[in-house]
């Protein structure tokens, strides 16, 4: 299906099961648009909040056995009908496009962290529970690769989401590497940007590796699907550490050779 972008999201690829296709991309459609909702135009802070109040409305409908009024809920009300999905992982999303709507800065990796079990980890919960999966372990698993990807996302994206006023690295370890706000917007790496940026990719790195497990716990396409996303993450934090300054001037993508190395990868 043709598709725009929403980072750490598999989106109905030809990896998933047919039978997952069509809720997975309902679910894609819901994240991107309410995604967008927060980051997209030019509207005010207040008029962002309330069409994210319309989101919360809309699921609210779906839970009553009503049906929606946004045509972006119809199929989403299928899907969650249809699979028993529950609402509070699209309540964890929408909180965390608010949040993005008035929170600009971070002041401690907890705050990111919190920032990231709504952002991210229900995106891997919801396709646990579309395959039937409600084993803690691999929940954890889970939880662990969505935070690392979103923290992966947030390095790709530093000079992007400066642009927009936002700066998810922690307030407390740019000051103790004396990294201002003024080195961000002049894409300066001089100081001890080099080394912020390394403790930044090492700890996306192991939390990245703690989930691993969950790759080789599926089998089938669905396997293979959580472990080309790993070794996506993976081959995006050997760029970064490669070269800790590409985010101002060489944003860290996927190439054509990435994707088939981790296809062979992923295969065997």
């Amino acid at each position: 299906m043709p598709v725009d972008h929403y980072e750490n999201f598999p989106v109905a690829s030809w990896l998933l099961p047919k039978r997952l296709r069509r809720p997975v991309e309902a679910i894609y459609r819901f994240a991107r648009s309410a995604d967008d909702i927060a980051d997209e135009g030019d509207a005010p802070p207040e008029a962002r909040l309330a069409q994210l109040a319309a989101y919360h409305a809309e699921l609210d409908r779906i839970e009553r056995g009503e049906t929606p009024i946004d045509p972006v809920f119809g199929p989403l009300a299928e899907a969650i009908r249809g699979h028993a999905i529950p609402l509070g992982p699209f309540r964890d999303l929408l909180s965390a496009f608010a949040q993005d709507v008035e929170k600009k800065r971070y002041a401690s990796f907890g705050e990111v962290m919190d920032y990231c079990r709504r952002s991210a980890n229900p995106v891997g919960r919801l396709m646990l529970h579309l395959y039937g999966d409600h084993d803690p372990r691999h929940v954890a698993y889970s939880d662990a690769i969505c935070s690392s990807l979103q923290l992966i996302n947030f390095l790709q994206d530093i000079a992007i989401d400066y642009k927009k006023d936002r700066i998810y690295l922690p307030q407390d370890e740019l000051a103790a590497h004396h990294v201002s706000e003024t080195q961000i917007a002049q894409g300066d790496t001089r100081g001890l940007w080099h080394m912020m940026m390394n403790r930044q990719v090492e700890r996306a790195r192991k939390l990245l590796q703690a989930g691993a497990p969950l790759g080789r716990a599926f089998k089938g396409r669905i396997g293979l699907e959580l472990r080309v996303t790993i070794l996506g993450g993976e081959a995006i934090l050997r760029k970064l550490h490669a070269d800790p300054g590409c985010v101002f001037h060489n944003r860290p993508v996927l190439t054509k050779k990435d994707w088939i190395i981790m296809l062979g990868r992923g295969l065997f």
